[in-house]
């Protein structure tokens, strides 16, 4: 299997996750061997769950990379934030959230932050195919 990618920038917030959702699902829908619904669903998740957490604490715009690999499917957000998310005790009563992060380590086989000298941060996840 050969890798593949694409690079997304998402710099409009008015229905960009579900844009953003939609382009990886393109890009999941043209890999040969295709990937089971079930992993591609988990990949769509978690790009809406990145996607999302960088359009509300990362500044605003951010740029998506999905790259196929033998091993998975590298999901990557760049945002202009240098703040990385943390695990926090998710809120069950208020609305501010707190589910994400925790869900992306589980259903990832690898995380990472990291951050640029120039600004900003990429955020990236390995999900298994």
């Amino acid at each position: 299997m050969e890798a593949m990618s694409v690079d997304i920038a998402i710099d409009h917030p008015a229905g960009s996750i579900a844009w953003a959702r939609d382009r990886a699902r393109s890009f999941l829908d043209g890999l040969v061997p295709t990937l089971a619904s079930e992993a591609a669903d988990t990949v769509v998740l978690v790009v809406s769950e990145l996607v999302t957490n960088a359009l509300r604490h990362g500044g605003g715009t951010c740029t998506l990379d999905l790259a196929a690999r033998p091993d998975g499917i590298e999901v990557a957000v760049h945002d202009p934030s240098p703040h990385a998310p943390r695990m926090r005790t998710p809120d069950l009563d208020g609305g501010t959230g707190g589910f994400g992060w925790p869900m992306v380590n589980r259903l990832a086989t690898a995380t990472s932050v990291t951050r640029h000298k120039a600004g900003g941060k990429t955020i990236s996840a390995l999900l298994p195919r």
